[in-house]
């Protein structure tokens, strides 16, 4: 019997991509899925269905707070019941920051962070309802970051702003749902999807596998065992921020003091300068390539 037998599981962004293949794997697993995009939903259930599984589409924008809403109506009208969240919808409008305009702002930080807000929160209103109803079972939120968010990456202001919002919104739901019997964690994949093909600094290394008969771990699939598993009632996790890409799983410490200095009164400027351009002092090391772990036969 699989984790995911029984269990009701809503995805955004499933039309493609990773959402497409996390929908394709729980489905595959005895779960019913509630395939959601602004395209492509309809086909991706229709072919979980002509594979015998179970899956219904909501299509349009998540950013619109009535999809969400529509999200969990479809998901207790036709399955009864509603399990597991995962926020995986978003897109890429990449620009340096001169350059960048404020329709290429204002839309990814709707699809990623008010997408992500539209449907946990649909969720959240249904789960609270369930929990003061004496209804409390297992249920579980998988947010999308991304490396770009945990580290930063050129021409992604945009993006990396709203990645960053999406682990710590998994850190905030988990704090605030826990008492409904939700826990929340967020992944940052990668994987060669469409929009990371052409992101600065990640598209040379998620490039077109060269042997077919060499393990593709840049194949998006990849990634969705890990969701299935945060997705489950066996999940052991909650307010947890995950790396993965291929065979490889990590678990992030999130943020942490590495150095400090302390009195017991005010500082001065002139101290600071002295003790924190003092060469004794250690100064940060460069994490910028830190969220894409390095592989066998890979130079930093």
């Amino acid at each position: 019997m699989s984790v995911l037998d029984g269990r009701v599981v809503a995805v955004t962004g499933a039309g493609g991509g990773l959402g497409r293949e996390h929908a394709l794997l729980m489905a595959a697993e005895g779960a019913h899925v509630v395939v959601n995009d602004l395209r492509g939903a309809q086909q991706v259930a229709d072919e979980i269905t002509a594979a015998g599984g179970s899956a219904t589409a909501v299509e349009g924008s998540i950013a619109e707070l009535a999809v969400g809403e529509k999200l969990v109506d479809a998901a207790v009208d036709t399955f009864g019941n509603l399990h597991a969240v995962v926020n995986n919808a978003g897109i890429i409008r990449d620009a340096m920051l001169w350059n960048m305009t404020e329709e290429e702002f204002d839309s990814v930080v709707a699809v990623h962070l008010k997408g992500t807000f539209s449907a946990t929160r649909a969720a959240a209103r249904y789960w609270r309802a369930q929990s003061k109803a004496g209804v409390v079972e297992s249920r579980t939120i998988v947010n999308t970051s991304s490396g770009s968010g945990l580290h930063g990456n050129y021409g992604q202001w945009n993006y990396s702003a709203a990645k960053a919002g999406l682990a710590i919104q998994a850190v905030n739901a988990a704090r605030e749902l826990e008492r409904f019997g939700v826990k929340a964690n967020a992944i940052a994949p990668v994987a060669r999807t469409e929009p990371v093909k052409v992101t600065p600094g990640i598209k040379d290394l998620v490039g077109e596998p060269v042997d077919p008969d060499v393990f593709d771990r840049y194949n998006p699939a990849n990634c969705s065992p890990l969701v299935a598993y945060l997705s489950s009632a066996e999940c052991a996790f909650n307010g947890q921020v995950f790396a993965v890409y291929g065979g490889y799983v990590g678990l992030y410490s999130g943020y942490s003091i590495a150095h400090e200095i302390r009195e017991n009164r005010q500082w001065e400027v002139g101290e600071l300068a002295e003790l924190l351009g003092a060469e004794s002092f250690p100064k940060a090391v460069d994490t910028r390539r830190a969220g894409i772990p390095k592989v066998e036969g890979e130079t930093k």
